[in-house]
């Protein structure tokens, strides 16, 4: 018997961000957590900055406008 294996796109739902770091959590109910020093405009932005983002591509990504910056959800999950 073999199992059928389905893959599901990691999506992001929520977005916060610390001093110290950024955390997202997806649709499956995990939940990411990288330091914004991997993201050194996060890092410079003011904390309303910060939490002035929106979800792009249904989920794949995260934009910050005031920063000019994207963030896919795959690079977080493969960053190392």
């Amino acid at each position: 018997m073999s199992a059928l294996v389905i893959e599901v796109e990691p999506l992001a739902i929520d977005v916060s961000c610390t001093d110290d770091n950024l955390r997202v959590v997806l649709t499956d109910g995990r939940e990411i957590s990288v330091p914004l020093i991997w993201s050194p405009r996060l890092q410079k932005a003011t904390p309303e900055q910060r939490n002035e983002w929106r979800l792009i591509g249904g989920g794949i990504g995260i934009h910050w406008e005031a920063v000019d910056e994207d963030i896919s959800v795959e690079s977080l999950l493969t960053l190392k």
